[in-house]
């Protein structure tokens, strides 16, 4: 068996301990402790094995299930000049065995995937096995374990794939040789790394490993009700089923303490009202059987879509929050946010697009706000909706402030004007955009998929104001005049404003809460079955 350097080893492994915290992480890190020290002790060495173009052919012909990794592979060793990376001068390197306890623990990164011949790389650090591998076959095994490692965790569902499911935000691009070389450097980032993954992925990883230790301690108990006679629970209601609510408000942390009380008291209003926060609930105290057939569905099914949306988050460039200025929208969850300089300025609820006329997943640049705007109606909807219309009503046009232009229609810019008084431009190819809308009764919806496929904002002058708030040309008073109605008027920004329209069933909020939304489009299903319809292969 092979040699290690063991006092740097015996270290490598000390920090890796203490970067777990559950007693199962620690058990496995210990007896591979011991193992390592094992065979350090066994007095034999390897010597020098050499790497070249075709060395690497001929590897991928002794084992062809690792063939996708092989460009990978080969670019590594290119730039590396071919220098054997997983050796030090007598022994595999510490961090090759920090590499190797990682992949160990990919489950913590909501990951199913097995590398194919991982069992040879598991003899590599066995210090029964006595029959070793050649050489070069434990480094080419070794380099492909870490493109594995480094595919699945940092990149995720390759871009091509993302286009045929409809995710068309900026792909994220990564060389895995810069990656491999900020690793050895820094090996502490193989456990945190903002540079490489979204911030959001590492809140989502900290709640998947909270809703798997409520699991495997069982807490996550039913909630008995009789269904054929259940009547809405309201504040000062009691009973046993209150007391098992207000047991799972405590596991789940939206109470701080279980007064195991069977009174629907003011502290269960305060909690129940952060439950329905986090799941985009209208926020009012009653509890009708939909909501207690929510809180009964198994725990599973909240863990896979927190597991789903870190592999979202993987899509993702690390550098999206790191941005001075943008404006996100989450499709499931209905909200927009406009974040400047770190902080939030402005959150508003939203309504998107229906089944049938879907909001695009992807992004663009802000570039002007219109005031007071014409809506161009587009030919899609002057075919289907307008015409028959017309036909049945010749005064629609004129009824509802409509009118010919250069045989096309519009509506001219009034408080009834479909975008209502502003819109928010962004150059795209599914014309796409956020404006203001008339139809405010429809925000007190918790489902709201009414659009053609824009985004209505509910606060959008205040997002207008947010944006505009350091511009001296445009003072609030001068945007109060623009929205009159009375004419279109066009403000051109100084900076364009990056804009993600992004789809997160589940998301961790700046207070640490993880909010769970609805699939409206049913994305997850389609993201469960290419994620772990065949998980025991490598993606």
């Amino acid at each position: 068996m092979r040699n290690f350097t063991s006092l740097f080893v015996i270290i490598a492994v000390s920090f890796l301990m203490s970067s777990f915290e559950s007693s199962a992480k620690e058990t496995l890190v210990k007896n591979k402790k011991t193992e390592l020290e094992n065979v350090f002790g066994s007095g034999k060495y390897v010597s020098k094995a050499t790497v070249d173009a075709e060395s690497i052919t001929q590897f991928y012909k002794k084992y062809p299930k690792l063939k996708k990794y092989q460009n990978d592979v080969l670019d590594l060793y290119k730039k590396k000049e071919y220098k054997l990376i997983w050796y030090d001068d007598k022994s595999v390197s510490e961090f090759g065995a920090l590499l190797y306890h990682k992949v160990q623990l990919l489950n913590d990164q909501g990951i199913k995937a097995t590398m194919p011949y991982m069992d040879l790389v598991d003899d590599v650090f066995n210090e029964n096995v006595t029959a070793d591998l050649p050489q070069i076959d434990t480094e080419l095994l070794l380099s492909n374990m870490y493109v594995f490692y480094a595919s699945n965790v940092y990149s995720g569902v390759d871009p091509a794939t993302l286009k045929k499911i409809g995710w068309f935000l900026p792909a994220k691009t990564i060389s895995y040789v810069k990656i491999l070389d900020s690793l050895m450097v820094d090996p502490d980032r193989l456990n945190k790394d903002e540079n490489l993954l979204f911030g959001q992925y590492y809140k989502l990883k900290a709640a998947l490993k909270k809703y798997r230790n409520i699991e495997k301690n069982n807490l996550w108990t039913k909630i008995n009700i009789d269904a054929a006679n259940y009547k809405d629970l309201r504040p000062f209601d009691s009973g046993v089923a209150v007391k098992q609510i207000r047991q799972r408000l405590f596991v789940i942390g939206d109470l701080a303490q279980d007064s195991k009380s069977q009174v629907y008291d003011e502290e269960m209003m305060a909690g129940i009202l952060k439950y329905k926060a986090r799941y985009g609930l209208k926020l009012n105290y009653a509890l009708t059987k939909e909501h207690i057939d929510q809180m009964n569905e198994p725990i599973g099914n909240s863990i896979k879509t927190i597991m789903l949306n870190m592999e979202r988050c993987r899509w993702i460039p690390a550098q999206l929050a790191q941005a001075s200025e943008y404006v996100m929208v989450n499709i499931p969850s209905f909200k927009l946010v406009y974040v400047k300089n770190g902080k939030y300025e402005l959150v508003s609820d939203v309504f998107v697009g229906t089944r049938m006329t879907e909001t695009v997943i992807f992004s663009g640049n802000m570039d002007r706000i219109v005031f007071s705007p014409y809506w161009y109606v587009p030919q899609s909807i002057i075919k289907n909706e307008l015409k028959l219309k017309m036909a049945e009503d010749k005064n629609y046009l004129a009824d509802h402030n409509m009118e010919w232009n250069g045989g096309n229609v519009r509506q001219k810019p009034g408080p009834k004007n479909s975008l209502g008084l502003v819109k928010f431009m962004f150059p795209n190819p599914n014309d796409i955009y956020l404006h203001d809308t008339p139809a405010k009764s429809l925000f007190e919806f918790e489902k709201r998929i009414f659009s053609h496929g824009c985004i209505n904002v509910k606060e959008a002058k205040g997002l207008a104001l947010a944006i505009l708030k350091d511009n001296p040309d445009w003072p609030a008073d001068k945007i109060d005049q623009a929205m009159s109605g009375e004419k279109e008027t066009t403000c051109m920004l100084k900076n364009k404003i990056p804009i993600y329209i992004g789809y997160f069933t589940a998301w961790v909020s700046e207070s640490g809460d993880v909010g769970f939304y609805p699939d409206v489009y049913d994305r997850d299903p389609q993201l469960d079955k290419l994620l772990y319809s065949d998980a025991v292969v490598s993606k």
